[in-house]
């Protein structure tokens, strides 16, 4: 899985990026394909939008797999991108229920066969 980070008029932290793939890597337990993710942090200078939610983070899968995409803003980029990696790790959790084969058969059905 290929992990790019782009920032957009903030300067991050020097862990971020290790911080980052780390909780990304994780994501492969669901063995759902995914190609490529890109993070996109983009801070806002604008003093009206407030404090708590001046840091933009959206991670959008792209390529082979499903389509996964989250926005999450907060009070800076490493709890933005914290928001935003529970909502991709719950939909990946969903796409992997759903591949789960559950047999409804009955012993009747069974029997029959």
């Amino acid at each position: 899985m290929e992990i790019t980070i782009h920032a957009r008029g903030v300067s991050l932290a020097a862990d971020f990026a290790e911080i980052a793939k780390e909780r990304i890597e994780r994501l492969n337990r669901f063995n759902v394909p995914i190609e490529r993710i890109v993070i996109e942090i983009i801070h806002e200078t604008n003093p009206h939008h407030g404090k708590n939610s001046s840091h933009f983070v959206k991670i959008t899968s792209r390529g082979a797999g499903p389509l996964l995409r989250a926005e999450a803003s907060a009070f800076n980029d490493l709890a933005a991108f914290d928001e935003a990696a529970e909502t991709i790790e719950f939909q990946l959790r969903k796409k992997h229920e759903r591949k789960k084969e559950i047999n409804r058969d009955t012993l009747r059905k069974r029997k029959a066969i």
